[in-house]
Order: C-alpha cells, then sequence, then structure tokens
C-alpha cells in the first residue's frame, strides 16, 4: 500500500520507496529493514546531539507531566521565560527581547515584519522592501521565497506571486580572506544600498555560511563591512542563524566570529536540539521600544498558536544546558580538525577533474563537484557502506551530530571521498 505521506522536494512520479526509521541512538539511526544508519546530516542539521539524548528525552517526559501547552496570548509559563532569559545571556549583545514561534521560516517572516514595522512607527513607511543576498535561502514560506535567491533558488515558479526584494551579489571572498579580499564584495553591497537605501527596511543574510544555496562560506570582515553599510544607511541587519546557530560554525553563534551584533536575529534547528520544532526572533532595545506607543499599529500582529509551547522552551533549556556543561564548542573544534585534515588538506581530492572546491567551517564540511551527475549514485553507495548522505544540487556535504566520535567521522569522510574514485 502506498503511504499518504507526502514528501518534501520530491518527484512524485519518479520518488523511490522512502526508507523507514523506527527509532535512533547516537549519532545513527535504525530502520525497519535491520539496516543501522550513521546520520552525516543530522537531520537537516538540528540534531546537534544525535538521537535519542537521555537527558533531552526525560526534559520532554518530565514537562509533559506539568503542562504541554498554552497560549502565549494574555498568559505565560515558566518554561518561556526561563528560556527568553537564557537566549538573552547567550546571544550577541544588546539582543534583549525574544519573540517565539515554532519554526525557522516563521521566525524569519516575524523578523521581516518587524522591520517593515519598525520603519512604519518611526516615521519612514517607504522603507518597505528588504535586501537579501543572491545564493540566499531563507525557507519555505511565501515571505521567505521572496528573500531567496530569485536566480538559483528553488522558488521561480511563484516569482510572479512574491513581492519584490532587492538582491546584492553573494560574497565570493572566503571565509578566510583578507579585508582587501573582502572589499569588492561590500562595495557591490554598497552600490546597491547607494541606489534603493531609501526604500530599504532591512538587509537579511546567513551570517557566515549561507547553507540551502550551496554552502557558500563568507568572511566575518563582510559580516563587520555589512553592519557599518548597514547604520550608514538606516537599515537594520538581520541575522538568519536557523542553520549556523548553536555551534555549526564553531562559536555558539557565527556573529561571533566577527564581534557583531545584529538588529535581529532569527534562531531555530539546533534551539531544541531538534527535538521538537521551535524558534525565537530576537530583536534589540532600539528595534522593541518603537513598538511602544498608544496607536493600534503599534501591536506587532503576529502570533503562532504553539509559540513559546512549554515541551519545546523546556527541550531546548534541557539542549543549552548540556551544550554548555559537556563543552560542545570543544568537540565541534575537534570535528572541525578531522574533517580539515581528511578533506582540506587531501589534495588528490582537491585536484580531483570533478572537484570544483572543498570547504570547511567547523562542523560543516562541503565537496562541490562541477557538475551534479558527478553525485549520482552516492546516497547509494554511502547506505550501502551504512551512512546516510543526502546531496542536493552539486553538493555533497556533512552536518554531523556533535556526538559523533572521530572514528564515525571517518566513516562519513571515507564515503564521500570515495564518490570521486
Amino acid at each position: 500500500m502506498n503511504s499518504p505521506v507526502w514528501h518534501p522536494y520530491a518527484h512524485l512520479k519518479t520518488q523511490r520507496p522512502t526508507p523507514k526509521v523506527i527509532g535512533g541512538q547516537g549519532a545513527r539511526f535504525h530502520l525497519d529493514s535491520g539496516e543501522t544508519l550513521l546520520d552525516a546530516t543530522c537531520s537537516w542539521w538540528c540534531m546537534i546531539h544525535g538521537y535519542a539524548h537521555p537527558r533531552l528525552v526525560a526534559a520532554i517526559r518530565e514537562q509533559a507531566g506539568e503542562l504541554c501547552h498554552v497560549m502565549l496570548g494574555g498568559l505565560t509559563h515558566e518554561p518561556a521565560e526561563r528560556l527568553a532569559r537564557e537566549l538573552v545571556r547567550i546571544t550577541p549583545p544588546g539582543l534583549e527581547h525574544v519573540f517565539f514561534s515554532d519554526s525557522g521560516s516563521v521566525g524569519m517572516e516575524v523578523a521581516m515584519k518587524m522591520a517593515l514595522q519598525y520603519h512604519h512607527l518611526q516615521g519612514k513607511p517607504h522603507k518597505r522592501r528588504l535586501l537579501s543576498l543572491m545564493k540566499a535561502y531563507h525557507g519555505d514560506t511565501l515571505g521567505c521565497m521572496a528573500v531567496c535567491d530569485p536566480e538559483e533558488g528553488m522558488h521561480a515558479l511563484f516569482s510572479d506571486a512574491l513581492p519584490r526584494h532587492h538582491f546584492a551579489p553573494a560574497p565570493r571572498a572566503g571565509f578566510a580572506a583578507d579585508p582587501e579580499e573582502v572589499q569588492a564584495d561590500l562595495d557591490d553591497l554598497r552600490r546597491v544600498l547607494e541606489r534603493h537605501h531609501r526604500e530599504i527596511a532591512a538587509l537579511t543574510m546567513e551570517p557566515l555560511l549561507q547553507a540551502a544555496g550551496g554552502l557558500n562560506m563568507v568572511s566575518p570582515h563582510y559580516l563587520r563591512g555589512a553592519r557599518a553599510l548597514c547604520d550608514e544607511f538606516d537599515v537594520l541587519l538581520i541575522f538568519d542563524e536557523v542553520a549556523t546557530g548553536f555551534g555549526r560554525t564553531g562559536r555558539l553563534f557565527a556573529a561571533e566570529h566577527a564581534a557583531v551584533s545584529p538588529d535581529i536575529m532569527v534562531l531555530s534547528k539546533g534551539l531544541t536540539g531538534g527535538y521538537l520544532g521551535h524558534a525565537a526572533t530576537l530583536a534589540s532595545s532600539r528595534v522593541h521600544e518603537a513598538f511602544i506607543g498608544d496607536t493600534p499599529l503599534h501591536a506587532f500582529m503576529h502570533g503562532p498558536t504553539f509559540m513559546g509551547n512549554p515541551l519545546a522552551c523546556r527541550v531546548a533549556l534541557e539542549s543549552l544546558a548540556v551544550f554548555e556543561q559537556e563543552d560542545y564548542l570543544g568537540r565541534i573544534d575537534r570535528l572541525s580538525r578531522v574533517l580539515q585534515r581528511e578533506l582540506l588538506e587531501d589534495a588528490d581530492l582537491r585536484a580531483h577533474p570533478e572537484v570544483a572546491d572543498v570547504r570547511v567551517l567547523g562542523a560543516t564540511a562541503v565537496i562541490e563537484a562541477k557538475d551534479a551527475s558527478s553525485l549520482r549514485g552516492v546516497a547509494d553507495y554511502a547506505r550501502r557502506q551504512g551512512v546516510w548522505l543526502r546531496p542536493f544540487g552539486r553538493w555533497l556535504y556533512t552536518m554531523p551530530a556533535y556526538i559523533t566520535n572521530e572514528d564515525e567521522m571517518g566513516r562519513i569522510i571515507e564515503a564521500m571521498k570515495a564518490s570521486f574514485r
């Protein structure tokens, strides 16, 4: 019998039977076929503690016995209050107000609405457009699609239905580039702002790592320059740290590499360790105070039903505690060293005629092929080796759970490199 489940990003006519997961432990999940697969992508980059982490499971069970859900409209509860305080504590300075939602896409919608309404309340209703970067991906909801790359992104079908925003070229200088190399990218950004700043409310950006747009890695100097340009042109800076937050780039937040604070930051994925869907949009006091006033327009009209869900808040608090108490930044550094040694320092891999580039940043690594056809059969081969890899387009990548040990990391890397032998 065919499953009634409609799977994401699937061509229904050619879709192959999907493996059925029945459980998991650590960095691996188990299939009903009897296979156990090492998860190289930690379920779209969110299961940072792996599967069945005892402390996270216990936190959910404990909270379920107290309060599973209550709306935040006119009410509050302790897990939401505690999580908001913790997020203010650990995020870059100045982000002091937390608006919860239930997914990364919705968190970005909140951020964009917040920026537009902020300028309206400041007497600048003409600032009603956003600025994004090419190669950007910010989510699949209608508002988010409008700030994703309009040319190479996956949403071209909907272009006529989307609001028109502005785009700057994707930065070309890599993570390790010096300021002189980055300047050309900042000059591109300046030119767009000079032309359109009167109508631009905010610059949206995935700091350092443009994830689903091709794992493009960007210099911290670009973040510093973007912050200065936003200040110069009266444009808010929104950091989409849905993928980069909670250690993925080697720091707790990517913004820390540049010592930059955005005006608005969006968190999801690793926020709950992947155990429940949740998101948080943090805003500076400057943004928050603009909403304090007497008119009906001063209310921020957004309220997801499951925002601040007690179960999600409680497991997020436990996830943060595990991250800090078990030195996850140290674990990430060790994973990064393995990735650098086995991928960046592999001269044969980098010189392979089908390889365009190899990049590593924190607990993220990608082999970019010159043509997507080079990656045909990679997922099937990796599965036979006991590894779950899911390449997209020309990019074969890993974003492992942080509890992945060195031997397991070696198996993932071997499965990736074997594709080019």
